[in-house]
């Protein structure tokens, strides 16, 4: 399915859990031999502070889980990682010298063993090439936020979770608020019309800077980049793709995972420094209309000393919803509720569920939306280094390209040099 012919709304229309028939995925198949539990091997491709995390909450899913191999493009990131998930539990942690994989392509290596279950945890840029990879070898999947940092790449994406489902694999994705108790529940009394026909949504992601690695002594400008990959274009995608996509990923859930017609954005760079923080900006304002009247906002920023939020509101014809995350959960109006549950871990209910449903012969297919909130992020950052309305079908014409492939990187190319966008000047491409 290539998304030149997707219509609008056509492709999220699908159920994200099916029970298998007879069907299995190739990778999964031994799993199910003999009544005792088999081991699930995984492979772990970024070892950086998501990756780390991912992996350990994969440990403690299921108790016959191991770790086999990883790949990392930094030999001291692989260290550290491997150190702490043997502290979690060290009799789960089996990677062999042999199956530390180093360097760009590092990634092909490890889809090249018998690991049955990858988690891809590295910059985003590095993720169509890695998910693509993991699909062709017939791997289950955990992908992290978002999965491209452009719009041709992307399309490559939708290609891969197309074949992902005709494989039968699992693909869980780093959206994690869609696994939070408290989003679950109000969310679907949203959905099944507690506030009557939604109106608008707006999403606030306020906060300080991320964090930063000082240049080191014998770095090149390429290695201080990629281990300062937040901050740079090439990498991230800026902090409407990298971070506050969770934000737009919960507005799009709110509205059935619909696309909007036209976005339209501003944003800017007031607080970083120049010669510091790349070449993102670090903040955002963001309209989304999806027609007939219905409009949805966002909001971000990433800059010390200013006051945090991450919230949701929903307003319906007979209510409104609030998400005042993680504190207040409540939907005001005709169907009045509060959420007084018990909050879980969001991280590990992921892993807990990819497991569960791999031993369970079911699939998870988060692709469809993991793909369709990276569009609205990436569509969002382009109207706003633009300062262009752009619509949907303009969006999907973008030819630009912010690097290389992981085919195409080594030690020796030149770093991200792109400036600093500026609105009014920075062409559509």
């Amino acid at each position: 399915m290539n998304l030149e012919n997707l219509n609008r709304r056509s492709f999220l229309k699908k159920t994200n859990t099916v029970v298998l028939g007879t069907a299995l995925a190739a990778s999964s198949l031994n799993l199910y031999a003999n009544s005792a539990p088999k081991k699930i091997k995984i492979g772990l491709v970024g070892c950086g502070g998501r990756g780390t995390g991912a992996a350990s909450q994969a440990l403690r899913a299921d108790a016959n889980v191991v770790i086999t191999a990883v790949a990392d493009i930094f030999q001291d990131q692989v260290d550290l990682c491997l150190d702490s998930l043997r502290q979690i539990s060290n009799d789960q942690v089996k990677v062999d010298s042999k199956n530390i994989f180093l360097g760009f392509l590092g990634f092909q290596k490890l889809m090249n063993t018998d690991v049955d279950v990858v988690l891809l945890c590295s910059p985003p840029n590095f993720r169509p090439d890695h998910l693509e990879e993991a699909v062709k070898k017939g791997k289950h999947i955990f992908c992290e936020k978002p999965v491209a940092v452009d719009i041709p790449n992307l399309k490559r994406v939708f290609e891969s979770v197309k074949i992902a489902k005709e494989k039968n694999l699992c693909l869980v994705s780093g959206f994690c608020f869609r696994y939070a108790t408290p989003n679950r529940e109000i969310f679907q009394r949203i959905k099944q019309g507690d506030i009557g026909d939604i109106q608008s949504v707006s999403t606030f992601r306020f906060g300080g800077e991320l964090s930063h690695k000082e240049r080191q002594s014998g770095w090149s400008d390429l290695e201080y980049q990629l281990r300062n990959w937040f901050y740079f274009q090439r990498y991230s995608g800026d902090l409407i793709v990298e971070q506050a996509i969770h934000s737009v990923d919960m507005m799009s859930w709110a509205l059935g995972d619909i696309v909007p017609k036209t976005i339209i954005a501003t944003g800017g760079r007031q607080s970083r420094e120049l010669d510091k923080f790349g070449n993102v900006y670090d903040h955002m304002s963001i309209e989304f209309d999806y027609g007939n009247g219905l409009k949805a906002f966002h909001s971000c920023r990433q800059q010390n000393g200013t006051d945090s939020r991450n919230s949701v509101d929903v307003i319906g014809k007979n209510g409104r919803a609030n998400l005042n995350i993680p504190s207040n959960f409540e939907i005001y109006g005709d169907k009045a509720w509060k959420f007084t549950g018990r909050n879980n871990n969001m991280y590990q209910t992921q892993h807990d569920e990819l497991f569960a449903a791999i031993r369970d012969k079911k699939v998870i297919n988060d692709g469809p939306h993991l793909a369709n909130s990276t569009l609205l992020a990436i569509w969002s950052r382009t109207a706003a280094y633009t300062g262009k309305a752009i619509t949907y079908d303009q969006i999907m014409q973008s030819t630009e390209v912010l690097g290389p492939t992981s085919l195409e990187y080594d030690w020796k190319m030149q770093a991200d040099n792109r400036g600093i966008p500026q609105p009014g000047k920075t062409p559509f491409v």
